[in-house]
């Protein structure tokens, strides 16, 4: 059915931990560029971490050292682990893909490349 599907958000304390996984459609799973965004109300959608299609990763210093992304193939998947979890990141995180395949740059994939979108899960972080 839809292209991404995430889901493992939830209601977290402050410092705790959560995965995220994206399933991801097979016609797609091979793009150049997959990512998740994260986008909170009344701020705008960020990239919170990139993967290109030969494992070059990208996160912003907002995250870096925290979130870590990551793909499984064999089970056409895309994850994202985070750790030492803020309030600042409260917000609905969604899972994405560019949708192009051969020639690759791995600079794309921090860049505002992506057309395919899942409807995201919202992770909450309390104090």
């Amino acid at each position: 059915d839809a292209p991404l599907m995430e889901s493992g958000g939830g209601l977290v304390q402050t410092g705790g931990s959560l995965r995220l996984s994206c399933r991801v459609a097979e016609f797609i799973a091979s793009t150049c560029c997959m990512g998740w965004h994260r986008q909170a109300p009344g701020e705008e959608r960020e990239l919170v971490a990139s993967i290109s299609s030969d494992g070059t990763t990208y996160s912003p210093e907002s995250v870096r050292g925290r979130f870590a992304i990551s793909k499984d193939p064999a089970n056409n998947a895309l994850y994202l682990q985070m750790t030492d979890l803020k309030p600042e990141d409260t917000a609905l995180y969604s899972c994405a893909a560019d949708g192009l395949f051969g020639f690759c740059m791995a600079a794309w994939c921090h860049q505002n490349t992506y057309t395919y979108w899942g409807q995201g899960t919202q992770v909450t972080v309390s104090s």
